[in-house]
């Protein structure tokens, strides 16, 4: 740690103690003046912002921060953000940030973690004032469902095979604990098999690699090439007719 930020946390936690906010803000923004890339640094201003419920403040600094170019741990930021968006309750504004976020990675956690705050989202305003806990809704499971479905999209265009992988597996255990038998049984027939294959090396050398085959393309594939050869059927019928009409 350099000499400078330890100089500065010294500061900041002896202003603390002594309760001086003002000359901690002060000091936090000079701090981040001095190392804007510092992670913890604006997470750690945002918490005090928002511990004296200063929640515009909290929010501006989280905003500052994830516009940082530098930052040595973006992922740490973003999750802190989510997080106290979502314990403030301000769902929409949690939503905002996932797609935000997903503009800029494809991280299955990143998917996973959103499906899982939906079933937590309260349904009505008057089951969030509801402190017993009560089963996930059928609209909060489907929400969910919503975006596993969305994220296997585009794991799928982009053809990101084991990150698609990684996303049915956790959508698999979504389905174990939410699912019905016919949910679960949904997933289990999008479950790849592995199979081995070789491809070849610059060096003329062959390397063997693990590969995975999804049913449901092998399905997509089995039904485009079925609706092509029954159009060039069409279309060659449509020639032999023409031409018996020409003759």
């Amino acid at each position: 740690m350099c000499p400078k930020d330890k100089l500065f946390k010294g500061y900041i936690e002896l202003e603390m103690k002594l309760f001086e906010f003002t000359r901690c803000r002060q000091l936090y923004t000079k701090y981040i003046e001095f190392n804007g890339s510092n992670t913890q640094t604006w997470i750690k201003f945002a918490e005090l912002e928002r511990g004296l419920d200063d929640l515009d403040r909290a929010r501006a600094i989280f905003e500052l921060a994830v516009n940082e170019p530098q930052l040595d741990m973006p992922e740490l930021l973003w999750k802190a953000y989510i997080d106290f968006e979502e314990g403030e309750g301000e769902y929409e504004r949690t939503r905002a940030l996932y797609e935000r976020l997903l503009e800029k990675t494809d991280h299955v956690k990143v998917w996973t973690s959103w499906a899982l705050l939906e079933i937590g989202i309260p349904d009505s305003e008057a089951e969030e004032n509801d402190n017993e806990d009560k089963p996930v809704s059928d609209a909060a499971k489907a929400r969910a469902r919503a975006v596993f479905e969305r994220a296997h999209k585009r794991m799928k265009d982009k053809d990101l095979k084991e990150d698609r992988v990684a996303l049915l597996n956790a959508w698999k255990s979504f389905e174990a604990i939410h699912g019905t038998l016919e949910d679960q049984d949904k997933i289990d027939k999008q479950m790849p098999r592995k199979v081995k294959k070789r491809r070849k090396l610059d060096d003329d050398s062959f390397e063997e690699y693990v590969d995975y085959i999804f049913p449901a393309d092998d399905e997509s594939a089995a039904k485009l090439a079925r609706l092509m050869a029954n159009a060039q059927k069409w279309k060659e019928a449509k020639a032999a007719k023409e031409a018996d009409n020409g003759a």
